[in-house]
């Protein structure tokens, strides 16, 4: 139940995406197409007959699963996969890298889906009127902290309504761009834990601007769960120093996290559609260390009340944030 300073809060923040949103489509996103609204269907099942698709058993639970298109409300079109059957599963909305909803979140969805998750992954990008330019990398959206917000209530408005999703259990996922998204929308929600992979600890999202109008440790302070956060030595974006005062922030405030800095990973390397940046290994541990982290809050293990702080981090002797590069 909302405060009247949490529904104030709220209003302001629903406001400020509008204008927002406008002054983007005036300032060059003018002429973008804006998906039909529909209402979400009743069942799953009817997305399954018209859209969907059963997937085989995969290769790492020979669980079958089940993925398709759907709408949500106010347009967002999003890709979903869950475990075959009827049980309700813990639920993960995933966010995207700057590229917008390509194979890549697709395919974390389908894992997700076969380690037994219900994964929402939407198009938080789909009002820019060039997908392919976006898609390809030549052109970004600049999502604002506001209509970020207003977009992840749209999915979780939906993830509420769908066959399989418990509500009750879900996290909500950013990377790269989107990683301080994530956070932004927790702090003004509950949700059961939230996830940053290479995001949300560089320099600038430290300021205070136009699309990012509250300062990240207001928003840190306000968190109402545990975090995870993996990150790379080799990121040419976020250094160790970025992240260790990261870390730092969420002590401050005492909120509870596990935080992994991989060596010889750099920016964006859970990517494995990008094979300049994937770092298989790298990305085999930190996706590991995530499903235990996941598993265990939608367990109850986490702590209520009190913190509990994890770190973990291997770094080499001779770090030097100066000659990180960007890879592709």
């Amino acid at each position: 139940m909302e405060n009247s300073k949490q529904a104030s809060r709220r209003k302001f923040l629903k406001a400020s995406a509008a204008g927002l949103t406008g002054a983007a489509v005036a300032g060059g996103l003018a002429g973008a197409s804006r998906a039909q609204v529909e209402s979400l269907p009743e069942s799953l099942d009817e997305i399954q007959r018209t859209q969907g698709r059963i997937d085989g058993p995969g290769t790492l639970t020979g669980r079958e699963i089940e993925s398709g298109e759907l709408t949500l409300p106010g347009g967002m079109p999003a890709f979903f996969a869950r475990p075959a059957g009827s049980e309700r599963k813990p639920a993960i909305v995933l966010m995207h890298e700057r590229y917008g909803l390509v194979a890549h979140t697709r395919d974390l969805a389908r894992r997700c889906a076969r380690e037994g998750f219900f994964a929402l992954a939407p198009n938080f990008f789909f009002r820019h009127p060039d997908q392919d330019a976006l898609n390809a990398g030549t052109s970004r959206y600049p999502l604002s902290d506001p209509e970020a917000i207003e977009l992840l209530e749209a999915a979780f408005d939906g993830l509420r309504t769908l066959d399989g999703a418990d509500p009750d259990r879900a996290a909500v996922a950013g990377y790269c761009q989107t990683g301080r998204h994530a956070l932004v929308h927790a702090a003004e929600t509950h949700v059961s834990a939230v996830i940053v992979w290479y995001g949300a600890a560089q320099k600038g999202q430290w300021e205070t601007n136009e699309i990012q109008p509250e300062a990240l440790d207001d928003i840190i302070a306000r968190l109402p769960c545990p975090l995870f956060g993996a990150f790379g030595s080799l990121d040419h974006i976020i250094s160790v120093e970025d992240v260790q005062f990261f870390r730092d922030v969420l002590e401050k405030h005492r909120k509870s996290y596990e935080i992994h800095i991989y060596q010889g990973a750099p920016h964006g390397w859970l990517n494995d559609t990008m094979p300049g940046r994937y770092r298989e290994a790298q990305a085999e541990a930190g996706w590991a260390a995530q499903q235990r982290f996941l598993e265990s809050v939608f367990a109850g293990e986490w702590p209520q009340t009190g913190t509990l702080w994890r770190f973990e981090s291997e770094v080499p002797g001779d770090y030097d944030f100066s000659k990180n590069v960007r890879l592709e």
